[in-house]
């Protein structure tokens, strides 16, 4: 929403404002910042320690206090309560909610939760946060117990044989109550979780988003009990999705009453408790709000949001409108946004490992800031994510910190000791030690010179200041990623945005960073290092109100929509009155949120730039609104497809009447030099001028390089810059163009790094571009598909580390054309392949190549690619997912070698032929969604284009040759680091009097062997993986190609080495595979191999990680699920548990090694498919016994309320999950129909069934193996903290991780459902 203008210099817009003090205030982690705007306009700051409790209790009241006595030459004693006559309005923002969230610090709380469903949000979406980490990391629900409720509300379906009486809900749908709730036993459970200690609830019941009776029942009886408070979730946020909505219950119930204690305590350090004094907190959504009215869900982001505010209102109208990025550097990470006229918010994002459903700021938080650690391994110049934190912190903090980029921009001269208070060491009493810098800097340059002198690296000797200026650079680099994909990956150009920089650490980077995206302008307010709580001064009042829906977006409604819409304004107006703002000063925005039917992804768009229209509702022409922005977010529309409301949603907006305009003087002398130093930049130190900014007025130049110091911040003018300051005192950098530095194709350890982003970045955009322009569900929203950069021998560079089984499989497929086609590759061409032979995975894996060449070259320079999983290409069954077929022909249409694209021509009537095909085959159909399939083929050659756009902007910069070399170089990074890593398992075994020769075997539930000998060659750091003994192709289709078993074996080399490493053909290098011809892994041409690509691959990584004894064997199943009739069809893989091993026990309910998809949300699963979701636990006890215990399955029970057809193809139902070093085996998966007259059949591992109403589906899923003896106690875990760890948050984030999962839930046909 535009923010309001307003006229004159902080002017009040109330009576009896006037004469009075304003503060705004930023309480953070570390430090707290104060503004304050004194009687007359005077405008004071101060910045102190957020926590000093030999000094003072509370931070912002201190704050108030310094300024009160100072401005008013009078003495205020600390233990007494401040008189608050001359206090207008106190504005917060705060950590509170954020820092409890992290620290798991929050009040003691119990979920209530519809029974059958105690362990939903343990098992969330199902999906693991990082694809390589065995110990499968995850956080920890917040609620302490868990009390399952009685009670069930469904769908209402008419005819459905006993259906009770329909009620409407919020939306207009009906349902109907199966079991009211029985509040006489839940009134005795309650009472024991008082007796407990437990007086926060969060009550979370389905479908109570547009039915909330039984959540306020149970809510009324809590109040009664005694309970201090109580979370609904349909209060907190109805919207539909059970499972994020429960989250941002339980995390309102967990931090509103931690909220509420810091409240009350703030509140008795004033007179009257701050009774006649309007004190305003920040939410995340960028609004303030009463403090009454301040809640835990909503104030997770407080103390950023006033950041984004601050830039937002201060530097976008200073710089004439353009599109502005905020660049938040702090300590531990940086926060990225965007505004260009608007506030962008998301609507759903996670902080610290919980899913927050409320409207929030797009605040993207990236792990690199000035307290980022800094390594050098394998090679590769490394920041983060690990962070020195407050404690001990960089190493020049004198606690004997790590190095950090702090000390590198300190031991480069760009950070003036003599700047910073006195406050380091272990007696908080002195100065910055940049000699503690130097030494902690001289240990890894000892490391890059042994590595370098080991190498074929040529060249001088790094030395320290080169290696500190060479992390300086990746870390710009990384920071760059981010921005990127906030710009260029959505469309648009980051070159024509602002950088509006602001934090402590941000002014040392800002030009380097403004200048690697072609960015001409740096913005840095002069108050920039508390421009948060100067955010606050600026920010409006904000009520919200918000309803669900389910409406199609028509004529016919549109009065309706029309009367939601003014119910919603008329409650906001009426909320902000009581406030005490005038009618006058109440601006109101409406917004419905929209998607096309059968699509997930739901846009909420405001109808202020359309006013309405004949053929539209008369708030708005929200139809237009949408299309506009669909058309910019995604590159297309879908015009002959309905559109629904999802949510009504009025935002109103209470202005604050504040303006910032303070003019500096002019100044007409030159600035004064406070002193002189020495800066390292490229090539060597140079004289740098240091100025305060205290002393700079209008007008003044200052021509870099040169150091800007205040007490808050230090900003680098880099050589070929110069800043000035602008009328409000500001300084407004011009950012020279970059001197081209001659950079040859001899390898450089800090180019290698920087490559290295620029690889991955390349990849990365790729995949927003396809994920953009595709129109299928299964890659827009599901995010299955996978882009990648290839050498030009074909050889892996960069691939997105995305999903499992497509890791280095690509690059069989592309190598198998460059030799099948030899010199048939020209320019303007594409490729099309999908064939098992031709290095596909399975057939809806749709693999599009294309060659690049460059002028002077005769053949291809590179190749880009990207592979696609299209929700149908014919075969036997839809959604081309048979669990029966036996050759291949059945699983869909075949490409080995097509060319999709013929001298720059689309061969739309080609491919549509051979999509067409497998219906000629008894039994078969053609693809049943060409269009779909037409129009994600065309996306991903779009992808492929931005990919070589990409790459060709790297050989501009660079040249063919360097860009070639670094292709290469980076390919023996990864070789490297799987070298270290098999040398030194191999070491340890000799170490040990072990044999160099390790075994494991397996087997598929037919009794079909997988067996593994692997050689280890310690002195080379390589190995030989030998599956002689495999059993032969089967009949079935658990045949698994030779790509798939390549992927899972360079899945399990990333594994095991344990960090970061590029993801390419490298880490294959130092290996050789030896697969039987004919086998379960190298099958016939015509072998049916869709259950190999996911079955199979979950063995063979059992049968990898066996070898070498890393963990017990997870779930090892991905236990797919399908189910449809004439009008529908729906598809899941369901999780399992995860094996444990050496120190750590294994999670259940998670998705395992070569899948990680996400499951449909309860709510959506039922509301859009003919079933009710009866029980979705955790299997307890199926984990295997151990010193550490296996992860335990999950239970899942699907009534059915049509006849269907049911489909199941599973593993693990004969063959347990083994256990390693004494632990036990997991327990094997079941799979059970128990039909409506009660009979309970075993339906085995793969099999097709007809279903019918009130027959029920249960499956339960295989646990975890257990690893050790189960004599043996484990060691007592310590409580989980984010506190030291870095947490991302941000749409970009959401991105990554929703790809990650890639959720291939519903792949099915979809007819006529919403």
């Amino acid at each position: 929403m535009a923010r309001p203008t307003t006229s004159g210099a902080f002017k009040a817009n109330k009576e009896g404002e006037v004469g009075k003090f304003r503060f705004a205030i930023d309480r953070g982690g570390t430090f707290t910042d104060v503004f304050a705007q004194c009687p007359g306009g005077r405008v004071r700051v101060l910045k102190l320690l957020s926590e000093d409790p030999a000094n003072y209790q509370d931070a912002p009241t201190e704050g108030i206090r310094r300024i009160l006595e100072q401005e008013c030459s009078m003495t205020l004693p600390r233990e007494m309560p401040l008189d608050t006559s001359r206090i207008a309005w106190i504005r917060m923002g705060t950590t509170v909610a954020t820092n409890a969230l992290l620290e798991r610090h929050g009040e003691r709380m119990a979920l209530l939760v519809t029974q059958g469903f105690k362990d939903l949000l343990h098992i969330g979406n199902q999906a693991r946060k990082d694809l390589f980490d065995l110990t499968v990391p995850m956080p920890q629900v917040l609620y302490e117990e868990v009390v399952e409720v009685d009670e069930r509300v469904v769908l209402y379906q008419p005819g459905e044989p006993g259906a009770g009486t329909p009620i409407q809900g919020t939306t207009g749908d009906f349902l109907e109550v199966k079991r009211p709730v029985d509040l006489e036993s839940l009134r005795g459970k309650l009472k024991d979780l008082l007796a407990w200690g437990i007086r926060s609830l969060a009550v979370v019941f389905m479908h109570s988003y547009m039915w909330a009776q039984h959540e306020q029942q149970v809510g009324a009886l809590a109040r009664e009990l005694g309970f201090d408070h109580v979370s609904l979730s349909s209060d907190v946020m109805p919207m539909v999705r059970i499972v994020p909505r429960g989250h941002t219950a339980c995390a309102d119930a967990y931090l509103t009453p931690t909220i509420q204690r810091y409240l009350k305590g703030f509140s008795k350090g004033f007179q009257g408790n701050l009774k006649d004094v309007q004190v305003l907190f920040m939410r995340s959504d960028g609004g303030l709000v009463p403090m009454k009215n301040f809640s835990g869900s909503r104030a997770v982001l407080s103390g950023p949001a006033g950041g984004v505010v601050g830039y937002a209102v201060a530097t976008y109208s200073a710089e004439g409108g353009h599109p502005v990025i905020g660049f938040d550097m702090g300590g531990t990470s940086t926060d990225v946004s965007r505004y260009a006229g608007d506030y962008e918010h998301v609507f759903e994002a996670s902080t610290a490992g919980i899913t927050i459903q409320a409207p929030q700021l797009d605040i993207n938080t990236v792990a690199a800031g000035g307290g980022s650690r800094l390594f050098f391994r394998s090679g590769l110049f490394v920041v983060g994510p690990e962070s020195a934190g407050a404690h001990p912190g960089p190493a020049c903090y004198r606690k004997g910190g790590p190095l950090t980029v702090t000390d590198a921009n300190l031991v480069l001269g760009r950070l003036l000791p003599s700047s910073f208070p006195c406050i380091f060491g272990p007696n908080e009493d002195q100065p910055l030690s940049k000699e503690a810098s130097k030494k902690a800097l001289d240990a890894v340059t000892a490391e890059v010179k042994t590595f370098m002198a080991q190498g074929s690296y040529g060249g001088d000797v790094m030395m320290p200041e080169e290696v500190a200026m060479g992390f300086i650079r990746v870390a710009n680099e990384a920071m760059c990623r981010p921005i990127r994909a906030l710009t260029q990956a959505r469309g648009h150009d980051p070159s024509v945005h602002v950088l509006a920089c602001f934090g402590g650490a941000g002014g040392q980077h800002a030009c380097a960073i403004a200048r690697s995206l072609g960015m001409d302008t740096v913005h840095i307010h002069r108050h920039s290092g508390l421009l948060s709580a100067l955010g606050l001064a600026l920010a409006d009042v904000v009520h919200e109100a918000q309803e669900p829906c389910s409406l199609f977006y028509i004529p016919e409604n549109f009065p309706q929509i029309d009367q939601r819409l003014r119910f919603l304004d008329k409650q906001c107006v009426e909320a902000l009155q009581a406030q005490g703002f005038p009618r006058s000063q109440i601006q109101t925005e409406k917004f419905l949120h929209l998607r096309y039917q059968r699509t997930d992804c739901a846009l909420m768009v405001s109808s202020r730039r359309h006013p309405p229209t004949s053929y539209s509702p008369q708030e708005g022409d929200f139809g237009a609104a949408f299309i506009e922005r669909y058309q910019e977010e995604f590159g297309f529309l879908i015009p002959d497809r309905p559109v629904l409301v999802d949510d009504v949603r009025v935002r109103g907006i209470g202005c604050s009447g504040l303006k910032l305009d303070y003019p500096v003087q002019a100044q007409n002398g030159p600035p004064r030099v406070d002193s002189v130093t020495q800066c390292y930049f490229e090539g060597g130190y140079q004289q740098t001028p240091v100025y305060q900014l205290g002393e700079l007025g209008q007008g003044h130049r200052l021509p870099g390089p040169c150091l800007i110091i205040d007490s808050n911040s230090t900003i680098l003018v880099e050589p070929g810059c110069y800043a000035e300051v602008t009328k409000t005192g500001d300084i407004r950098i011009t950012v020279g163009a970059q001197s081209l530095t001659s950079v040859s194709s001899r390898l450089d350890p800090i180019q290698l790094s920087i490559f290295s982003h620029r690889f991955m970045s390349i990849a990365e955009q790729m995949g927003r571009i396809l994920q953009r322009t595709a129109i299928s569900t299964n890659i827009k929203e599901r995010l299955d598909f996978s882009c990648a950069l290839f050498g030009p021998d074909g050889g892996l560079v960069s691939n997105a580390p995305h999903i499992p089984v497509h890791l280095g499989a690509m690059q069989e497929t592309v190598q198998f054309q460059i030799h099948h086609l030899g010199e048939n590759l020209h320019p303007g061409d594409v490729i099309l392949s999908n064939h098992p032979r031709a290095g596909g995975s399975h057939l809806p894996d749709l693999t599009v190549i294309t060659p690049v060449f460059w002028p002077g070259q005769p053949r291809p320079v590179f190749f880009v690619a990207s592979r696609g999983h299209h929700a149908d290409i014919g075969g036997i069954t839809p959604g081309s997912m048979p669990p029966h077929s036996t050759m291949l022909q059945q699983e869909g249409a075949i490409f080995v070698s097509f060319k999709l694209v013929e001298k720059g021509v689309f061969q739309e009537e080609a491919v549509a032929e051979i999509l067409r095909a497998p219906g000629k085959i008894p039994g078969c159909s053609g693809t049943r969604n060409l269009h779909d399939n037409l129009s994600d083929l065309r996306a991903q050659v779009a992808a492929n284009q931005k990919g070589i756009q990409l790459v060709g902007e790297l050989i501009d910069q660079y040249g063919l040759d360097v860009v070639q070399a670094y292709m290469a170089y980076i390919q023996a990074n990864a070789e490297l680091a799987v070298r270290d890593m098999l040398r030194a398992f191999g070491n340890g075994r000799e170490a040990q009097g072990l044999p160099l020769q390790v075994r494991a075997e397996d087997h598929m539930d037919d009794g079909s062997p997988i067996c593994l000998l692997v050689k280890i060659n310690p002195v080379k750091g390589s190995a030989i993986f030998d599956f002689s003994g495999t059993g032969p192709e089967v009949f079935g289709n658990l045949n698994a190609p030779r790509a798939i078993t390549l992927s899972a074996l360079i899945y399990c080399l990333r594994c095991l080495v344990g960090q970061d490493i590029p993801l390419n053909q490298g880490c294959l290098t130092p290996v050789d595979v030896v697969i039987p011809p004919g086998s379960i892994l190298d099958p016939s041409l015509d072998a049916a191999v869709v259950g190999g690509n996911v079955l199979t691959s979950q063995r063979i990584v059992d049968v990898i990680l066996a070898a070498f004894g890393a963990c017990a064997a997870s779930q090892g199943c991905m236990n797919n699920v399908t189910l449809g009739n004439d009008h529908v069809g729906y598809y899941e893989t369901v999780a399992g548990g995860a094996g444990a091993g050496p120190g750590w026990h294994g999670r259940s309910g998670v998705h395992s090694h070569m899948t990680n998809t996400r499951i449909t949300d309860p709510e959506i699963l039922e509301s859009r498919y003919p079933v009710i979701l009866r029980r979705f636990e955790l299997r307890e006890g199926s984990g295997g016994k151990g010193r550490f215990r296996g992860g335990d399955g999950v239970v899942r029970e699907l009534l059915f309320r049509e006849e269907a057809t049911l489909s199941v193809l599973t593993e693990r139902r004969a063959f347990q999950p083994y256990g390693l070093h004494g632990g036990e085996a997991g327990a094997s998966g079941l799979n059970l129909l128990i039909r409506k007259d009660g009979r309970t059949i075993s339906l085995g591992g793969k099999t097709s069934v007809t279903v019918f109403p009130g027959d029920v589906f249960r499956l339960q899923t295989p646990g975890g193996g257990g690893y050790g003896d189960p004599k043996e106690p484990a060691p007592v875990p310590g409580s989980q903290s984010y506190s030291s760890c870095f947490s991302e948050r941000g749409s970009i984030f959401e991105y990554r991780q929703a790809q990650d999962c890639c959720g291939k839930e519903e792949v099915s046909t979809q007819l006529g459902q919403q």
